[in-house]
């Protein structure tokens, strides 16, 4: 039988992740937590996943290491779900196999569940802040529900012990909004992985494209708030600006705007959901990567654009402002003027000899952006968090009765 949770940290921890979404689901949040989970593994911490089963998992069932609750799809984001999961359940699980902390990525009905069985048993909890919800809400015509959402998230964060925050803007923002205890943990990227060398003539020429064209390329969900009706805007800027120059863009993911894109972008070639080598091989085919979206905590498809060498147009937040310096490795627009990124991404395709060297300088600094060295952070920050936790408990303490 596992002895009771004493609150005392080793040096190895049992961390419990809870998620609503991870790896073979395409995002940036599953791609994150991946990446976390292996690199704790690896660093031989026992890392117990909580999600909701996937159609990939057939008939496994859950172990020690993996429990798989009910999932609810997410209406107009297909492939996506809410985790359900029973309190009951998950405090005989946590009872049973006690973890040093709890890490929870995402706020839905899984996370809160988490959240308030992790309090009731004296666990530390942590919560990673990777969605803007709020963003998602003006997109879709409601932001009437936007001071609901974030009474909600901020009372949900200020129940952990830390929040975990991927950008200094992020962060800026959320401490404006009154959310406590946030801490900056930025992503990595695997510039093995996304190289330039994984360029491929033969896809280009699939695409159409001679050697001196250009691809303009867009890599990520093809949703509402990811602003891609800019990327048509931009597209017709450059080609009545350079009509010497032939461009064609390049539309890599999947979502519910897909079929309004298409009609608006004849031109455009269309790649769907791409992963792993493939998606690698997309980047790495490109040259510039056009990012119009305003809703990013932080958007990992701008450090992989740039470990793959391209040269990345995009707003002055999320990743973007943590790793762009303009006119260097990027270029960069003030959030939400439009006319502004349109100019960026026309200065930057003025001249060649521009571009080469702002591509280079994207390379040489996205290598220096690694996993391991956000893995590190990640547990320095879980311990940091047990500790203050078991410092804080309070002490039961036996007073002897006085004798009468």
């Amino acid at each position: 039988m596992t002895p009771p949770h004493t609150g005392v940290m080793t040096t190895a921890l049992h961390i419990a992740l809870v998620t609503e979404t991870f790896a073979p689901e395409i995002n940036g949040v599953a791609n994150t937590l991946g990446q976390l989970c292996d690199g704790l593994r690896a660093r031989n911490h026992r890392v117990q996943l909580i999600r909701p089963r996937q159609s990939a998992d057939g008939n496994q069932r859950s172990s020690d290491e993996l429990m798989l609750c009910r999932g609810w799809p997410l209406p107009g984001y297909p492939g996506l779900q809410w985790g359900l999961t029973s309190t009951h359940r998950l405090t005989r699980r946590w009872r049973q196999q006690p973890p040093d902390v709890v890490y929870i990525a995402t706020e839905g009905p899984l996370g809160l569940c988490a959240l308030r069985v992790a309090r009731r048993l004296g666990i530390t909890a942590v919560t990673g802040f990777h969605t803007n919800f709020q963003q998602y809400l003006r997109q879709h015509g409601l932001t009437l529900f936007t001071r609901a959402l974030t009474h909600y998230l901020r009372g949900f964060h200020n129940r952990s012990a830390l929040t975990l925050v991927p950008s200094t803007s992020q962060r800026v923002e959320l401490e404006r909004r009154h959310f406590q205890r946030l801490e900056l943990l930025p992503r990595g990227v695997d510039s093995q992985l996304f190289s330039p060398a994984k360029r491929q003539q033969a896809l280009r020429q699939s695409w159409g494209l001679r050697e001196q064209d250009i691809a303009l390329l867009y890599v990520g969900r093809l949703a509402p708030e990811k602003n891609l009706d800019a990327l048509k805007r931009c597209f017709d800027e450059l080609q009545a600006r350079y009509p010497a120059r032939r461009f064609k863009l390049i539309v890599v993911g999947d979502g519910s705007k897909r079929a309004s894109l298409e009609a608006s972008l004849p031109e455009a070639i269309f790649c769907g959901e791409q992963s792993g080598e493939a998606l690698a091989c997309h980047y790495a085919s490109g040259d510039v990567f056009l990012f119009p979206s305003l809703s990013e905590t932080f958007g990992n498809v701008v450090l992989e654009a740039q470990a793959s060498g391209l040269g990345v147009v995009a707003y002055d937040e999320a990743a973007a402002g943590l790793h762009i310096r303009h006119g260097y490795n990027g270029v960069l627009a003030m959030p939400g003027d439009e006319y502004a990124w349109i100019e960026a991404a026309c200065w930057l395709l003025e001249a060649p000899e521009t571009l080469r060297t702002l591509r280079l300088n994207a390379r040489r600094h996205a290598s220096r952006q690694s996993w391991a060295g956000i893995i590190e952070q990640f547990e320095s920050l879980l311990q940091r968090a047990c500790l203050g936790h078991a410092c804080a408990a309070p002490v039961a303490v036996q007073v002897a009765a006085k004798k009468p």
